[in-house]
């Protein structure tokens, strides 16, 4: 009688699906959220495992701030046509072109923004779970969530109010109007989803490689010069995150560890332009990946007051 024993990346990747398995069985209108970066990445792989030959039971759902990398947002698009799935865009410019919400004056980064606009989507096709792909390692915030995160009716969170997952056993039960979110990759790390990338093979956005751009230096990092204002007509969408004249700037050989919009994603110094040379890079690193943040590295309790919010 021969045993089978999972290597390391096979185990999460049989919990990953059998969570995946678990939405598209407890609930009637899950969607995905997939942005095109590295781990929702991982995600559409594992939902492919998990449901082919049939198509993928949900659709894909992204927020866009109005300030993400062209090249992410290429990807995005590709991915979702390769994958024949609908991919629902909702955009912050139109929560604040409806008066939805407000920015605050000064404030650059539109994560907290993305709230009111994810919220908005869930009610809109009245999804009933949120898939996303945070882990557990990312930062303190993170390390609370359960696979199954519940929110409330407001889609507010709340870390003390959390159902307990014994035996991986799921607690899917919810009342009108309230949603859960769900995390597959929960107990993945950052060196997990990069051996799963190159394990599996799978294309990710060029900015995750060594390239060439002009940066500017805030706040102890490297951050991308935004486009160029070109509409006179309108105030610039970027002002606040252009280099003031004290700031250095250089053009630098950069990569992105993890990406969030242009004003808010810091790029590290790499010459890595391949998979092998990143997972080389992060087995050495000193410094997590969400500690390129600018969102994050404002405020220590940033990520659990938004997620409290409604944030993903």
């Amino acid at each position: 009688m021969h045993s089978y024993h999972l290597d390391h990346l096979q185990y999460l990747e049989t919990e990953a699906i059998h969570v995946m398995r678990e939405v598209a069985a407890e609930f009637e209108r899950p969607a995905l959220l997939f942005s095109g970066g590295k781990d929702s990445i991982c995600l559409l792989r594992l939902a492919e495992k998990a449901f082919r030959p049939s198509d993928i039971p949900m659709p894909f759902l992204n927020i866009e701030t109005g300030h993400e990398f062209p090249e992410l947002l290429a990807f995005r698009d590709h991915r979702a046509k390769e994958l024949g799935a609908k991919l629902i865009v909702r955009t912050v410019d139109d929560v604040l072109a409806r008066g939805v919400a407000v920015q605050s004056f000064g404030e650059t980064s539109r994560n907290r923004l993305q709230i009111p606009a994810l919220l908005g989507a869930i009610e809109e096709f009245r999804f009933d779970c949120c898939i996303g792909g945070a882990r557990r390692d990312e930062e303190k915030a993170r390390a609370k969530e359960r696979f199954f995160s519940f929110r409330d009716s407001f889609g507010q969170w709340d870390p003390k109010n959390q159902r307990p997952e014994i035996w991986n056993l799921y607690n899917a039960r919810l009342n009108p109007g309230e949603n859960m979110r769900v995390f597959p990759l929960s107990n993945w790390t950052e060196m997990d989803v990069w051996e799963y990338v190159r394990k599996e093979k799978l294309e990710v956005p060029s900015i995750y490689f060594s390239h060439e751009r002009e940066c500017f230096r805030r706040g102890g990092q490297w951050l991308p010069i935004p486009p160029p204002h070109t509409d006179n007509g309108r105030p610039d969408p970027y002002a606040g995150a252009r280099p003031k004249p004290n700031e250095k700037r250089a053009k630098l050989i950069v990569r992105v560890r993890t990406i969030a919009d242009m004003i808010s994603t810091g790029v590290i110094e790499s010459r890595a332009d391949s998979i092998d040379d990143i997972i080389a890079e992060i087995a050495a690193a000193r410094v997590t990946e969400r500690g390129t943040r600018a969102d994050d590295k404002a405020s220590e309790a940033a990520m659990e007051d938004r997620k409290r919010a409604g944030y993903f």
